[in-house]
């Protein structure tokens, strides 16, 4: 009787949902792979399928998607997709969320509120997901909410590496949308050689959700080139408010620099008008190209969620990406 053969080799399978197809295949071109063949449809009461063209039994799988508009349901495909991979036997699913949906509800700001950050963890921990893969979590802690290793990756290499090499002769100061963000602006200004940094100081209305009231300068920005940095950005009114404060306390001119544009309405048309010279965002996200605009600059996340992909794979390091602050 002949022995079973055991194959030890490794099958690295990447997947991708609907909601971004074009990151996933930047990253599956980078992998040197091709995403899985799959079918996906909605029901006529609008309930979605998911169904894989070929045996993923025993895969390294990796499932992308981005957790755009309309959210719900793209969270809802992927979190199919990683059912029907745990019951098709994959060996190990790693999720990647390139935006974590639900971030911003990482803590209860008042009674009676979800957490729905840690739901979200919770969701496709029972879905079967391993690992989970993100870009610039909006809050540290969110990795905390996962039962299992999460690799929180980050943008501010390629996004500083840009400002470097366009602006790096200017006077620089790295500047915070409000105190909470300090430490965000502190690894920039690390990045660019140590440039000063400022922060404005707001109050946000409770009662009204993206909508701050008042805005007040902490720091010099007279005559520098202000980088105004930010996780996301969802309408911009945050982040408008904050560049024609820093333009009213003498700012030479203000750079945007987010990695996740989010651009619900009235984003663009609020940027468009603004007096920032320069919007910096990444891919992590799809941004239509009806709502593209002049100053917008686009820089791909793909190479580093690649890496990320790679090194799980391999059993490497995901923080050896980011100089050991991952």
């Amino acid at each position: 009787m002949t022995g079973m053969k055991k194959t030890t080799e490794k099958n690295l399978m990447v997947f991708s949902g609907r909601a971004h197809p074009e990151l996933a295949e930047e990253v599956a071109g980078i992998l040197g792979t091709d995403l899985v063949p799959t079918s996906a449809y909605e029901f006529a009461n609008s309930e979605i399928y998911v169904r894989y063209e070929e045996s993923v039994r025993g895969c390294d799988a990796f499932v992308l998607q981005s957790h755009t508009a309309p959210i719900n349901e793209w969270i809802m495909e992927h979190l199919i997709m990683v059912d029907a991979l745990k019951r098709a036997s994959a060996k190990r699913i790693t999720v990647v969320m390139p935006f974590y949906g639900y971030a911003r509800q990482d803590k209860k700001h008042r009674g009676r509120e979800p957490i729905s950050a840690r739901l979200m963890a919770d969701l496709f921990k029972t879905a079967g997901a391993d690992r989970l893969i993100s870009v610039d979590l909006h809050a540290d802690q969110i990795q905390g909410y996962f039962d299992g290793p999460v690799d929180h990756l980050m943008a501010l290499p390629i996004l500083t590496q840009y400002v470097k090499e366009k602006y790096g002769h200017e006077q620089l100061c790295v500047v915070s949308p409000d105190a909470g963000r300090i430490k965000v602006a502190e690894r920039w200004s690390a990045k660019l050689g140590g440039v000063p940094l400022a922060f404005i100081h707001k109050t946000r209305r409770t009662d009204r959700p993206n909508e701050t009231v008042a805005n007040r300068v902490v720091g010099e920005v007279a005559g520098k080139m202000c980088i105004l940095t930010d996780d996301m950005i969802d309408t911009g009114g945050t982040i408008v408010k904050a560049a024609e404060a820093l333009m009213k306390d003498g700012a030479a001119g203000v750079i945007i620099a987010a990695t996740h544009a989010i651009l619900s309405d009235p984003a663009v048309d609020r940027l468009k008008n603004c007096s920032a010279v320069e919007v910096i965002v990444t891919n992590t996200l799809p941004i239509a190209p009806e709502r593209e605009f002049d100053k917008l600059t686009i820089l791909s996340i793909a190479p580093l969620v690649a890496r990320a992909i790679r090194e799980v794979f391999e059993d490497g390091s995901v923080t050896s990406m980011f100089d050991g602050h991952a």
